[in-house]
């Protein structure tokens, strides 16, 4: 018998991996809908953008074929944003 993977085409997984980024890009502008809310300072609005345009590249270079390249950048430039909040709010 032999056995075959059932995977991802890449097309699929390029829809995927935009649809991964389009979701962070969604719950980024339903938080920070909230921060305004709250009366939010200039360094919450300056996270968000930037989480912004990380969510955007990710979602061109998706469409480019990059995908693999754009989760890289996606995780990692949430991680560092988060970093940076924590590092922020505690000085």
């Amino acid at each position: 018998m032999t056995s075959t993977q059932q995977g991802l085409t890449p097309r699929q997984a390029r829809r995927l991996r935009m649809g991964i980024a389009a979701a962070a890009m969604a719950a980024m502008a339903v938080l920070l809908v909230v921060q305004l809310g709250d009366g939010s300072s200039l360094r919450s609005l300056g996270l968000y953008g930037a989480a912004f345009v990380v969510s955007g590249s990710v979602i061109e270079m998706s469409r480019r074929g990059r995908t693999r390249l754009g989760m890289a950048v996606l995780v990692a430039g949430f991680v560092v944003l988060l970093g940076t909040d924590w590092w922020l709010r505690a000085f």
